[in-house]
């Protein structure tokens, strides 16, 4: 028998660890989405359209994921939702704005932290949850999709790319660390 760690003063349970985790990726899928639908606003009849409006349905299917398991689980949503209503639409749009190449620039930048995030969630749960590692393993493999397309549809190449995609992964990072708080 293999003795479990243990917990300090003020960490979490295994059960609200979890529910931590499905609240911050659901707030996150719906960012996602957001993102997509900012970017869509602007670059609706664009080429790169098509591209977006796939990536915005993966993550649509992420987000009814997490809303299920919420329900499932009784877990109440971030208090923070409008605030990633409107931000997320504003980054879409903004980075839209400053062209395709800047709107991709985005999507690799926040992919790359969702990556990491994902990573570090899979490694959290272990054994314990194997139905839901399972799912954040397939959200994280169409994430890195996502941003293996950002960069075939040249997100290198936007302008200020290093400076653009180190602010949207700062913001991204922040996004994540508040709602998994509040």
């Amino acid at each position: 028998m293999t003795a479990r760690p243990r917990r300090l003063p003020g960490d979490l349970s295994p059960v609200d660890r979890v529910k931590r985790m499905i609240r911050v990726d659901q707030a996150g899928e719906f960012g996602a989405v957001r993102i997509y639908e900012g970017q869509l606003a602007i670059l609706g009849r664009s080429p790169s359209a098509p591209v977006i409006r796939h990536m915005a349905e993966q993550e649509r299917q992420h987000l009814a994921a997490f809303n299920e398991l919420a329900a499932e689980r009784r877990i109440r949503p971030t208090a923070l939702m409008p605030l990633w209503h409107a931000a997320g639409f504003a980054l879409g749009a903004t980075t839209a704005l400053l062209g395709e190449r800047a709107a991709m620039a985005c999507t690799v930048a926040v992919e790359e932290v969702i990556d990491q995030h994902y990573a570090g969630q899979i490694e959290q749960l272990g054994d314990d949850e194997p139905e839901l590692k399972r799912a954040f393993e397939g959200f994280r493999e169409e994430e890195m999709e996502h941003r293996q397309t950002g960069l075939d549809h040249g997100a290198l190449d936007a302008p200020a790319f290093d400076a653009l995609t180190a602010v949207v992964k700062t913001g991204s990072r922040l996004a994540i660390w508040l709602s998994e708080r509040i």
